[in-house]
């Protein structure tokens, strides 16, 4: 049910090159001591993964920090699984593939599809998780049995980003939601975040801007919320 297979891939990287970091921005927060984060994002094409890594990696560089991704694996077109492996650290990083049971994060916008990549996750991990489904597939199981799989895992987050974004005016910032709620396990400052989706949203009006940092707010709310009610 929870088949690793993926029929196609993509060579989606992320692209900084017509990007822009504030003057001094990178210089006032060098990492003093040793960071590293292992992220795999996962979810079905259409749902802005590759919208969520570019925030990650820019945030990341603007710390000044070494960034590698491997390429978003997947179906390319609409509705087909797709994930990809970013990692943060401020060492070098010799490969862009996470190792079994080593990830530190697990980012997922759709419920079922994070229970493809549990087998990366770390003892210590966490997994961040959108609770409305993609039904894509015929033979999509019980939501309510997807979620107490994901329950099993004792640091875990599930949030219905979809409804969130809704509840703000635009279905399409989801994905930033879900970021929003992951972004304390990330390991970067808040600010950088807030900058990363500047970046890459600016071209697109300061509207935009605006709608996308209250998602990010609203899913970190979520989170928190989520964790208050379930310790």
């Amino acid at each position: 049910m929870y088949s690793n297979s993926l029929t196609q891939k993509t060579n989606t990287k992320i692209n900084l090159a017509h990007t822009s970091t504030p003057d001094g921005y990178r210089e006032a927060h060098q990492h003093t001591n040793s960071m590293k984060s292992d992220i795999i994002l996962a979810g079905v094409g259409g749902q802005g993964i590759l919208s969520i890594a570019t925030v990650i990696g820019l945030s990341a560089m603007n710390e000044n920090l070494e960034v590698k991704q491997a390429e978003v694996h997947g179906m390319s077109q609409r509705g087909g699984a797709v994930q990809s492996h970013l990692r943060l650290s401020s060492d070098f990083i010799s490969s862009d593939l996470i190792p079994k049971g080593a990830a530190d994060l697990i980012i997922s916008v759709e419920p079922m599809e994070v229970l493809r990549y549990l087998p990366f996750l770390s003892k210590k991990g966490w997994m961040v998780t959108n609770s409305s489904p993609f039904i894509n597939i015929p033979d999509y199981p019980d939501l309510k049995d997807v979620e107490n799989e994901i329950k099993k895992i004792p640091n875990h987050i599930i949030i219905d980003a979809d409804q969130i974004a809704k509840d703000l005016g635009s279905s399409r910032a989801s994905n930033i939601v879900m970021l929003g709620a992951a972004a304390n396990f990330i390991g970067l400052e808040n600010q950088s975040f807030l900058e990363g989706i500047k970046q890459i949203f600016t071209r697109k009006g300061e509207s935009i801007v605006e709608m996308n940092y209250q998602a990010f707010e609203a899913g970190q709310k979520a989170a928190d919320s989520y964790l208050k009610d379930n310790n």
